[in-house]
């Protein structure tokens, strides 16, 4: 069986991509690779994508939050974010409502089924992240989160 240029039994060092792996870029990448492509798995079976479950999990979070504020959140631009939210509408999982204020603004809210989705989409992706992260110790996992948050942290601000 081959994988990623290894050949089952091979020694790792025989590795194609040996010339790249010593870059904490591009192991990151590889990462998010394996990363994604699981939870795009995972996802599928609620019929939602990486980025409508951030959506949904936030506007859940953060009721009455506007477009605009979800845009930022996500670092999307606001013209990509209004597919995003006519697909969670269109399947009455969120409700535009006016901004008393401004009425050309409109305030987020989760329906209930919105609502249900977002725990058991929740749960859903917490039970993937305990599977695909079970080579790394509690501890390991803890302190990942944190050097990916320092570094996030330390290049946006």
């Amino acid at each position: 069986m081959t994988n990623m240029g290894v050949t089952e039994g091979s020694d790792p060092t025989d590795r194609i991509d040996t010339g790249l792996t010593d870059l904490i870029g591009y192991e990151m990448k590889r990462a998010l690779a394996i990363v994604q492509s699981d939870l795009a798995h995972v996802l599928s079976a609620f019929h939602l994508r990486a980025v409508s479950f951030s959506a949904l999990s936030i506007i859940d979070a953060h009721p009455g939050l506007t477009q605009t504020q979800l845009a930022d959140s996500l670092r999307i631009e606001r013209s990509n974010l209004v597919t995003i939210i006519d697909e969670l509408a269109g399947r009455n999982l969120i409700i535009r409502a006016s901004v008393a204020q401004d009425r050309r603004r409109h305030a987020l809210l989760p329906t209930t089924a919105g609502k249900a989705l977002a725990l058991q989409s929740r749960k859903a992706v917490e039970a993937h992240e305990k599977a695909l992260f079970a080579c790394l110790t509690a501890d390991e996992q803890t302190e990942l989160k944190r050097l990916l948050t320092k570094f996030r942290r330390g290049v946006t601000e």
